[in-house]
């Protein structure tokens, strides 16, 4: 007979293999809920500044606008709006602050379908582009310059951008440039935020000098539509491989290809802890396998064969396992709408709330994943058990 020291010990077993199993499942809970937030949040962050859909030349940094059929791309299915954009690389100066800036001169049409005003510092300047012209900066670029915004009399920068096909020569300046008043900060991404000045396209146009010629056309969607069917077609209507039409998420494969594939290192990492804590498991169904052996024999005396006796141990494990499992969503949850309501985990460094979003394919991934692990680490043990005794 076993002592109830002994007994004790296969109790205590059992509900470390049940801890265990409820801890792995809620972590793999919580820890899918916040990637999905990271990556709406990464999502929202570079595709609201970039658009839809980007139609550039393959090997000219600039293009004629009549090289492009603009009315025949706005008439296709799904196309909401075509707007016209220029980028040159600029140094910026404010008093003796000098810096390094990345010019986006774009149109009205294009602020609006970026969400200019929710981006914007302290609402500052969010009527400014009303009749069409308008100065943002990137809200770290703002900082370095040291930049007022929101007063009277706003500060005034110079801009100076390069000439293009000029000869320097002594005494003839190689840049154009232009003061240019700011209305207001935007906060989208590290990369705006520290290097990018929105001007008005007109504006930017005139200072660089350039006559009908464009960097890129940005394209926004209608509701509803897909980005890569709108491309497909728009590269029929082109029809000129020297054209590049890119969607948001092939510009910025490789922020959404490392968000994802982080995601799958720590899904698989979890299931191998899990497949670790399982082993709790098979040790607590051999454990009471051991201390229930003579009341197996008695019962095999009787009559019971051994597919009963795999049945109730089999059973035990899966019992064991699953109530884990269904603790362990109960309290993966649990975590994720505390977080949502308290936002008591910030992100390092950027003092903003881990985000939560929430998948049915997530919940029924883990589910599926844990109850095979479980099924297989109570199947094959308590089989090899009964059929070596």
């Amino acid at each position: 007979m076993w002592s109830k020291g002994k007994r004790n010990i296969v109790t205590l077993i059992s509900r470390i293999s049940l801890f265990g199993v409820m801890i792995i499942t809620a972590a793999l809970v919580v820890l899918l809920s916040a990637f999905n937030g990271i990556e709406k949040m990464i999502e929202q962050l570079y595709s609201e500044f970039d658009p839809p859909i980007t139609i550039q030349h393959a090997q000219r940094k600039t293009f004629f606008e009549n090289e492009i059929a603009f009315q025949k791309i706005k008439s296709i299915p799904g196309v909401k709006d075509v707007s016209r954009q220029i980028e040159e690389i600029i140094v910026l100066r404010n008093d003796q602050k000098w810096m390094n800036a990345k010019l986006y001169g774009v149109e009205k049409s294009f602020l609006k379908d970026c969400h200019i005003q929710k981006h914007l510092l302290g609402s500052f300047g969010e009527k400014a582009y009303s009749d069409g012209h308008f100065a943002f900066l990137g809200a770290e670029l703002m900082q370095n310059l040291k930049v007022r915004i929101g007063s009277t009399e706003p500060d005034e920068i110079l801009i100076y951008a390069p000439k293009r096909n000029v000869k320097i020569r002594l005494g003839k300046a190689p840049f154009h440039s232009a003061r240019l008043s700011i209305d207001g900060a935007v906060n989208f991404n590290q990369e705006v935020n520290a290097s990018a000045l929105m001007w008005d396209f007109q504006s930017a146009s005139d200072l660089l000098g350039y006559n009908q010629e464009v960097s890129k056309l940005y394209v926004s969607l209608k509701h509803g539509y897909d980005a890569q069917t709108v491309k497909e077609r728009i590269e029929k209507v082109i029809h000129n491989t020297a054209f590049q039409v890119r969607t948001n998420l092939e510009k910025n494969e490789l922020i959404f290809r490392t968000s994802k594939s982080e995601r799958l290192v720590v899904f698989i990492i979890l299931l191998f802890v899990f497949i670790l804590a399982a082993f709790n498991l098979v040790a607590s169904l051999t454990m009471l396998y051991v201390e229930k052996k003579d009341s197996i024999q008695l019962l095999s005396a009787i009559g019971m064969g051994k597919k009963d006796i795999f049945r109730i141990f089999f059973f035990e494990g899966l019992l064991i396992s699953g109530v884990g499992i269904f603790l362990g969503l109960i309290l993966g949850y649990l975590v994720c709408f505390l977080q949502l309501s308290s936002e008591f985990l910030v992100i390092p460094g950027a003092n903003i709330p881990f985000p939560i979003v929430f998948s049915l394919t997530d919940f029924f991934l883990i589910l599926s994943s844990v109850s095979l692990l479980s099924f297989l680490f109570s199947y094959f043990p308590v089989r090899l058990i009964v059929k070596s005794t």
